[in-house]
């Protein structure tokens, strides 16, 4: 994550140029870092804000906001592939009544934080192989390390491979393809977080063992 100033700085030297901010909450927005949208975090009232993907639960759906004098220049006909439908649109409703109702970005902060505490455990024991945890709400990565025999992309593959095969799916990101990437759904469970933790366990041992034997080998 940016650094707590980094968007209010950005803010103030953006007006100076009469420069809009647009901050694109596609993945970040509805809850899923602890808060309605990410940029809450910040301090900080966007320009634009665009939305989709939470905002339909897998519904084509897409949104956004902005000012009332940028609101009132878009004032000619125009399309949209996500325009709005009644199926959309009252999908979109029931998924904001859930949101709030089941306090979604509550839950998102408090066990996101339960599922970092879990992955800086996993950190500690396998300092080797993990050199990062970092993320907030249940927006998280730990980035993983390799060495010249096992190359750190290629130990991420291994790792997501057999959580897959154990019956988890993780994503994959960063520059180098080698961040473990922990986005689960908001409804996930404190059972659901410990269980998971106990099997990333038992597998990053694997990998850690691996890459002993990779370093002995040599």
């Amino acid at each position: 994550m940016p650094a707590p100033s980094y968007f209010r700085e950005v803010k103030a030297l953006l007006e100076q140029y009469g420069v809009l901010l647009i901050d694109d909450e596609i993945q970040t927005g509805y809850g899923r870092t602890g808060a309605m949208f990410a940029m809450e975090h910040f301090g900080v009232v966007p320009d634009i804000i665009s939305m989709a993907k939470a905002l339909g639960n897998g519904v084509p759906v897409a949104a956004f906001a902005t000012t009332d004098e940028i609101a009132g220049s878009l004032n000619r006909p125009s399309a949209s592939t996500f325009g709005g439908n009644p199926v959309s649109a009252a999908t979109a409703l029931a998924v904001l009544d859930y949101i709030e109702s089941e306090r979604l970005p509550e839950r998102a902060a408090e066990l996101g934080g339960r599922l970092k505490r879990g992955l800086q455990q996993l950190q500690a024991i396998y300092p080797v192989l993990i050199s990062d945890v970092r993320g907030t709400g249940f927006m998280l990565g730990a980035e993983l390390t390799g060495n010249a025999a096992v190359p750190a992309a290629e130990l991420t593959d291994d790792v997501l491979e057999e959580m897959k095969d154990r019956g988890y799916l993780i994503g994959k990101n960063g520059v180098n393809r080698n961040v473990l990437a922990f986005q689960p759904p908001l409804v996930v469970t404190a059972e659901n977080i410990d269980d998971m933790l106990k099997v990333l366990n038992d597998v990053l041992l694997q990998a850690a063992h691996r890459l002993t034997a990779a370093v002995q080998a040599e």
